[in-house]
């Protein structure tokens, strides 16, 4: 080994072993997120196995923050679809609570735990993956640093804290030097079952946010596209939007 590599494998490893550990950094990069209200124009293309795209449309809307939020995802499009709505109330100490609302059947149900592995209305999302990840209810280990489309990233394994009910075994996370995410895949033991990619980096009111997530579902070869406008930061929501009662009247 010359004393070039010598001297960056040094490097490497101070900044490892006496620098931030693996849960700073996601703990990091989960502070720099934080807001205390989020809206959003979802418009989603899902492309299925044969290639063949459809469009949806959402809007989000979140109160709170990190494991102690409400949100609400509602279908404005296509017509099959228009009213159908998800609330997702996460917690800081166990799995979050989950009810649908369907205009169609006029009524709600709430998700089983059971549940949250299937796909949320024909996306490559799963219920669970419309929970908002909280740093406490995983553990950290820095698995190295690589580049993900070029740009310099720890990568962090995060495995689900016991009591913590999930379908993924463990997450890998590539988080970049500015803290942001750029991709996280989700395995069940050593299969692959979904990965994330977060695109389109801008800064929305001091928040560097992905104005562009797609997720792939390898399971069954298909993905979705999800891009977010009209996308505004702490503005004024009240508790009495994410009740079951809000979802029923639209």
């Amino acid at each position: 080994m010359n004393s070039l590599k010598l001297f960056l494998w040094v490097a490497v490893t101070s900044s490892t072993q006496f620098g931030q550990s693996a849960r700073d950094i996601v703990a990091e990069a989960q502070k720099r997120s934080q807001a205390d209200s989020q809206r959003y124009e979802g418009l989603l293309q899902v492309i299925d196995s044969k290639g063949k795209t459809s469009e949806k449309q959402w809007i989000y809307e979140r109160l709170g923050s990190h494991g102690k939020s409400k949100a609400t995802i509602r279908f404005t499009a296509p017509a099959e679809v228009k009213g159908v709505a998800l609330l997702v109330v996460n917690h800081p100490d166990r799995a979050s609570d989950q009810w649908m609302w369907t205009p169609a059947i006029n009524r709600e149900r709430r998700i089983a735990l059971q549940d949250r592995r299937t796909r949320f209305f024909g996306t490559d999302f799963s219920f669970e993956d419309l929970e908002e990840r909280d740093i406490d209810h995983y553990e950290y280990s820095m698995s190295g640093e690589e580049a993900i489309e070029g740009e310099p990233c720890w990568r962090i394994e995060a495995r689900p804290r016991p009591g913590k009910k999930s379908q993924y075994t463990r997450s890998v996370m590539w988080i970049r030097k500015n803290y942001t995410y750029a991709q996280m895949e989700n395995y069940s033991e050593d299969k692959l079952i979904r990965r994330l990619k977060y695109r389109r980096m801008e800064n929305a009111q001091g928040i560097w946010t992905a104005r562009t997530l797609e997720i792939e579902d390898f399971t069954r070869s298909s993905r979705t596209i999800l891009k977010l406008e009209s996308l505004k930061y702490n503005l004024l929501l009240t508790d009495d939007q994410f009740s079951v009662q809000a979802l029923r009247r639209g």
